[in-house]
């Protein structure tokens, strides 16, 4: 399982250089995510509005607001869960991590 994350990760860096190399401020972006959260991570979030999240796995996101937040809907039909929709404001120049769009291979 080791070498399939870091050959995924080594690919995302490719894809990132090829789809980001030279952007500039200006080229900013925002994606989205809808997924549903525990009650009790959810009400750890409110703590922390407007605070910095961190992911420790890869991350799915689409552009199309309406797509992540039937992602976010979904998750009404159990009671254990919040849906949330995450909105994303992407810098490419100010990035320290490697992302890039996989639309055109996935």
């Amino acid at each position: 399982m080791g070498f399939f994350i870091s050959d995924l990760h080594r690919h995302i860096e490719q894809l990132y250089q090829e789809q980001y190399a030279g952007t500039t401020a200006a080229n900013t972006f925002i994606v989205y995510r809808g997924r549903g959260l525990s009650t009790g991570d959810f009400e750890q979030m409110i703590k922390t509005k407007g605070g910095l999240i961190s992911f420790n796995n890869f991350l799915s996101t689409s552009k199309d607001r309406e797509l992540s937040h039937a992602f976010a809907e979904s998750n009404q039909a159990n009671p254990d869960l919040v849906g949330i929709l995450l909105v994303m404001k992407i810098d490419p120049f100010q990035s320290t991590t490697p992302f890039a769009s996989i639309a055109g291979i996935s």
